[in-house]
């Protein structure tokens, strides 16, 4: 069982995604805005998987991503917007 985030990008968007046993349970797109911005627009978790952590997880990861590459993160998602609101952690890369 892999619940390992993972990053795929594709020209100027890219998501974050879970898979648990070789199919994708969770994914978190973004766009980029400029050379050092990227947009949250949308977290979806399949059904079933709701309560394991998983979208918190992808933001945690887009926080790391966002540092190695010092980049900010604007949150237009709800539920990204809610964890960032939460967790004053990740405050920084806003």
């Amino acid at each position: 069982m892999q619940n390992e985030v993972q990053l795929t990008i594709d020209g100027k968007k890219g998501f974050f995604y879970i898979e648990v046993d070789g199919k994708q349970e969770a994914m978190m797109t973004f766009v980029f805005a400029g050379d050092d911005k990227i947009i949250i627009d949308h977290t979806e978790v399949n059904p079933g998987n709701e309560g394991k952590g998983f979208g918190k997880k992808m933001v945690n990861k887009a926080v790391e991503y966002a540092r190695e590459n010092n980049i900010k993160i604007i949150p237009l998602c709800p539920f990204a917007k809610s964890v960032f609101d939460k967790v004053s952690e990740f405050r920084d890369v806003l």
